[in-house]
């Protein structure tokens, strides 16, 4: 039996749900753009606002989110927050996801190319 089978096996229903909600985490654009600007310095929730384009609101509504989840942490400084990756396993999930990307675009493009050059 193949190991991801057998690790499959072994996956309760919560750790099913966990691993789904890590997942829904990382399906909303404006949370991958915060962790994409942030990447490995520590920034002000101005500064987010400012680098992301969107409003102050919708970039603290996000960062409680990925506060809550464990992926950024949050130090006051007086009345400021700042805010940094503390999960860094997260650029090597996406950096994957980007890697397969590419791989099956670039499968579409070449199959594409054919097909039009022999046309």
């Amino acid at each position: 039996m193949s190991q991801k089978k057998e690790i499959s096996k072994v996956l309760s229903d919560d750790a099913l749900g966990l691993i789904a909600g890590r997942f829904r985490l990382l399906a909303e654009p404006m949370r991958l753009r915060i962790l994409h600007t942030l990447g490995d310095r520590e920034m002000a929730v101005g500064e987010l606002v400012a680098a992301t384009g969107a409003n102050q609101a919708n970039v603290s509504k996000h960062l409680g989110i990925l506060l809550d989840a464990g992926v950024v942490a949050r130090r006051k400084e007086g009345l400021t927050a700042n805010y940094r990756v503390s999960d860094e396993s997260i650029f090597e999930l996406c950096d994957l996801v980007c890697s397969r990307l590419k791989d099956h675009l670039d499968t579409r493009r070449n199959a594409l190319a054919t097909v039009f050059s022999a046309t």
